[in-house]
């Protein structure tokens, strides 16, 4: 009997044993569909960072809009529910100094960006993203962006009059588009496809990674080389989830952001070439666009983010002085 005891109280304090503790979990949603840059990118970072936190932390992708729009992540970040995303344009509609990044034509090249990174978003929007919520890990990109449309090739921008065209979430780009005389409208790119074959929007605007991507090809005739914006796109995470983190999982994070974007700007400047050929093959009519009309076009949009945003005009005075021989 006492052996049969025993045995019993063996067995079921065996049952009881605690299970080993889970391994921290760490989201990361995009909005890029398979084959985007993002898509490159986030699954890019998070090999890398899961091969240096070994069972500290998992970093864990979930592209294609799985986990919300952008507004959506980034109300998730701030609410702690989400713990990275990569939001690009709508930053300027969480932190209006990010609307410099809307101003046409501001950025000339990724060594340009390189510059504005150094002198302008870390020791001036970063610490503005953070008072409202978000810290940012590192600057990736999106791209240089062109307009697709179904109806008529845009070579200037009396072409775009009363033109329904999407754009992303961002007051800036509303704002450059009614001063080319088109009909914008934001949207999620989620529903952009959907909008375009039904006729809803007779055109959008998007890096060629997010055109191809999102398979804009199948349901438009024209695109337009206009490269009427170069848009960052920032690695972020709550700044509460951020300092929830231990201090060696933070460290590893944002020295793996950092170096990731050799990677980023190296694959984005491949996909500029391949994507366009790809696209030309798939019977999209290619056009370059009369970019000195449109910058010409663009001065309005350069006077009201100065008078609108604190410190608007001074920031892009500098990104401006920046670039200058290059």
């Amino acid at each position: 009997m006492r052996k049969t005891l025993a045995a019993c109280a063996m067995l079921i304090a065996g049952s009881f044993t605690l299970p080993a503790q889970a391994q921290t979990e760490l989201k990361l949603g995009h909005v890029g569909g398979p084959g985007s840059l993002f898509e490159l990118s986030a699954n890019e970072f998070a090999r890398r960072a899961n091969a240096a936190l070994g069972d500290k932390a998992k970093v864990v992708v979930f592209g294609s809009s799985q986990l919300g729009g952008d507004r959506e992540m980034m109300q998730k970040l701030r609410l702690g529910t989400l713990e990275f995303s990569l939001p690009s344009t709508v930053m300027s509609s969480e932190v209006d100094a990010f609307g410099m990044f809307e101003m046409p034509y501001l950025v000339k090249n990724r060594e340009h960006m390189q510059k504005i990174e150094k002198d302008v978003v870390w020791p001036t929007l970063a610490p503005m993203a953070e008072a409202k919520g978000y810290k940012l890990l590192a600057v990736w990109e999106n791209g240089f962006r062109h307009i697709t449309t179904s109806g008529r090739a845009i070579v200037k921008p009396a072409d775009l009059g009363g033109m329904k065209l999407r754009v992303p979430q961002g007051k800036w780009r509303v704002k450059m588009f009614q001063a080319y005389g088109a009909n914008p409208s934001p949207m999620a790119l989620s529903e952009v496809f959907v909008a375009l074959q039904t006729g809803v929007m007779d055109g959008q605007e998007n890096p060629l990674t997010q055109i191809y991507s999102s398979k804009f090809q199948e349901v438009q005739k024209h695109l337009s080389l206009t490269g009427h914006v170069y848009t960052p796109a920032y690695l972020a995470i709550g700044a509460s989830k951020w300092k929830g983190l231990p201090a060696d999982v933070r460290a590893i994070l944002e020295k793996t952001a950092k170096e990731t974007q050799a990677y980023v700007y190296e694959q984005a400047a491949k996909l500029d070439d391949d994507l366009l050929a790809k696209l030309k093959a798939g019977g999209m009519q290619v056009n370059e666009a009369d970019k000195d009309a449109f910058i010409e076009a663009s001065k309005s949009v350069y006077e009201d983010f100065g008078k609108e945003v604190p410190a608007g005009g001074e920031l892009v005075d500098k990104a401006i002085a920046l670039g200058k021989g290059l």
